[in-house]
C-alpha cells in the first residue's frame, strides 16, 4: 500500500525557513517522478516544484524560485523541500504527490501546515 507522509512544517516568522520532509513508503520511489503543491485558505492546490526520478532534473515554479530547494534520496525513500525566506503569502498545507504512483494516478499525502506570521 502507497504511502506519503509529509512532516516539518509548522509556524515561522517571515524571513525564516523550513525543512518539509515526504517519506514514502509501499514503492520504488526511485521509478517515479515526485512533487510539492501547496493549498492555501480558499484558494485551489496549486504546484511548487517536481523532482525527476533521479532527481537530477527539478522544476519550479516561478513564484518559488531561489527560495525553494526539491531533493531526494532514493535509498531512504524520501523528499525534501528546503524553504528559505518565507513570506507569509507561503502560508498553506503543503502536500507531496507522488506521480504515477497508482496506476496513472498521482498519489498524495495528507499535508504539513505552513504558516509564516509577518
Amino acid at each position: 500500500q502507497v504511502e506519503l507522509v509529509e512532516s516539518g512544517g509548522g509556524l515561522v516568522q517571515a524571513g525564516g525557513s523550513l525543512r518539509l520532509s515526504c517519506a514514502a513508503s509501499g514503492r520504488s520511489f526511485s521509478n517515479y517522478a515526485m512533487g510539492w503543491f501547496r493549498q492555501a485558505p480558499g484558494k485551489e492546490r496549486e504546484f511548487v516544484v517536481a523532482i525527476s526520478r533521479s532527481g537530477t532534473t527539478t522544476y519550479y515554479a516561478t513564484s518559488v524560485k531561489g527560495r525553494f530547494t526539491i531533493s531526494r534520496d532514493n535509498a531512504k525513500d524520501r523528499v525534501y523541500l528546503q524553504i528559505n525566506s518565507l513570506k507569509p503569502e507561503d502560508t498553506a498545507v503543503y502536500y507531496c504527490m507522488c506521480r504515477f504512483c497508482v496506476g496513472q494516478s498521482d498519489y498524495w499525502g495528507q499535508g504539513t501546515q505552513v504558516t509564516v506570521s509577518s
